[in-house]
């Protein structure tokens, strides 16, 4: 069966969390690059998306769209998901978390990235920096839920790297248990390859702002 196949942007956005699923599993995959209109508009006739809308990712058959459906899907597939519903339900739930610290750096590519980094500096870090701090170091692994990496860890880690790309290893200074979960999962062996690799994005730049305004609007 061929690799599973990414249509995004050249960025990251919501096909981040896509790429960190797939790397953090060993699985390969390929990329379409949305680049132009006329490729969305193509791929909307075509009824290759649901709801009109990118990431997609065909993986075994499959074409899915919604971030939260496309990473669950491997999630669960490859045991990231728990061993136990207390568990599932605990791992949905703080992935669910990592997805509102997440939202915070996602208006970058339509507001000015001043003005984001001062609201996140503000409100964002200093309110969920702490939560997930305590949550690791209350389950004393290293990961937070269980002893090996999950779909939460998975979630916690994008805005993580986001934080130190932007702020720099200072912002997690006040968080033993961040910075340890950080050394911890970015060691992983196919984390590791995958954030040294070609398919993880920089930061976003002006191209890549100047590229999704032009296709989506």
């Amino acid at each position: 069966m061929a690799a599973p196949k990414l249509y995004y942007f050249d960025g990251r956005g919501k096909g981040a969390i896509v790429r960190l699923t797939l790397a953090a599993c060993g699985i390969k995959f390929t990329e379409e690059l949305l680049t132009e209109r006329e490729q969305i508009e193509k791929w909307r006739s075509d009824g290759l998306l649901l709801f009109s809308q990118v990431p997609m990712l065909e993986i075994d058959g499959l074409r899915l769209v919604q971030t939260g459906a496309i990473v669950r899907y491997i999630a669960d597939k490859e045991g990231l998901l728990g061993s136990s519903h207390e568990e599932t339900a605990r791992i949905n739930e703080l992935f669910e978390g990592s997805r509102d610290f997440m939202s915070a750096f996602y208006p970058a590519v339509f507001v000015d990235i001043k003005e984001v980094l001062e609201k996140a500096s503000a409100k964002s870090l200093p309110r969920y920096l702490p939560i997930f701090d305590k949550v690791l170091k209350k389950n004393g692994t290293g990961f937070l839920v269980g002893d090996s990496v999950t779909l939460a860890d998975i979630g916690l880690l994008e805005p993580v790297l986001m934080t130190i790309d932007y702020y720099g290893l200072e912002a997690l200074k006040d968080y033993p248990s961040l910075q340890e979960f950080h050394k911890k999962v970015t060691s992983l062996p196919n984390m590791a390859e995958f954030l040294a690799g070609p398919q993880r994005r920089k930061p976003n730049d002006d191209v890549y702002v100047s590229t999704v305004k032009k296709v989506i609007f």
